[in-house]
């Protein structure tokens, strides 16, 4: 009990400490941006305006929700080592396991309140072309949250062992990694080159299989997937998220500071 006490602390802590980060005020206005100017890019296309506010409004959540992912969960580790306050912390009694899970958490609620507002936002958009509102598009909005948090564990992960650049250029790979491997499995299944085809195969088992949480394409067509896809797309993300943040708590208790 007591260590989820100092778990939930550091995350409480974490969240106050990331709205006061001007960053994450500039990528919000960026998203209610864009999806305003998807009001002004459907009022000028002669294709359907619902399916275009729809596509731009998922996508616009979706960017932003992992630029905040990455750019934030690769300096809550690497911040609090430069300024030396994760020195302080760790002095206390408290692990460097539950450090690690409190700073996750944190970034959790911080992109929890972020993507909520920017539903919101979104939602009123629908209305004012009066499209439907649909069970796909909570389905799309589950998986890319379940994305987000795989994202930002990867993130925190390769913050605990390099450097910030390092971090964001890692997660960054292997965000496009995950979203191109099937497509990319797909295409090799053709060649004869087994080199080839077991180096994609290697990325295919280790890297996180992203395009499974990608729903804002049926969403935005109007479509539904059976609940039982979307159960197992986030039980998939879930876990190798929990996976990640594992190797994270125990590369961070063996790092030498």
């Amino acid at each position: 009990m007591h260590s989820l006490s100092q778990i939930w602390t550091l995350a409480r802590n974490t969240f106050r400490e990331n709205l006061r980060d001007k960053i994450l005020y500039n990528l919000l206005f960026f998203a209610v941006f864009l999806i305003g100017i998807s009001i002004v890019l459907a009022d000028l296309s002669i294709m359907e305006h619902r399916k275009i506010v729809t596509d731009i409004g998922l996508a616009s959540i979706n960017l932003v929700g992992v630029m905040i992912a990455i750019f934030v969960g690769i300096g809550l580790v690497s911040k609090e080592i430069e300024r030396r306050t994760a020195y302080v912390i760790l002095a206390k009694p408290i692990s460097r396991a539950r450090f690690i899970l409190g700073k996750y958490l944190g970034l959790l609620l911080t992109l929890g309140v972020n993507v909520g507002i920017m539903w919101l936002v979104f939602l009123g958009t629908l209305q004012v072309y009066q499209a439907p509102v649909h069970l796909g598009l909570f389905q799309a909005l589950l998986l890319m949250f379940v994305e987000l948090a795989l994202v930002t564990a990867v993130a925190l992960f390769f913050s605990t062992f390099t450097s910030a650049t390092l971090s964001a250029i890692f997660t960054l790979g292997l965000y496009v990694i995950g979203h191109l491997t099937a497509d990319l499995r797909a295409i090799v299944a053709k060649t004869a080159d087994q080199a080839l085809m077991l180096g994609v195969n290697v990325l295919y088992y280790l890297c996180p299989n992203l395009e499974l949480l990608n729903m804002k394409g049926p969403a935005g067509a109007g479509q539904t997937e059976p609940l039982a896809y979307v159960a197992y797309a986030s039980a998939y993300g879930l876990v190798y998220a929990t996976l990640v943040l594992a190797i994270a708590c125990v590369v961070f208790e063996r790092r030498n500071f």
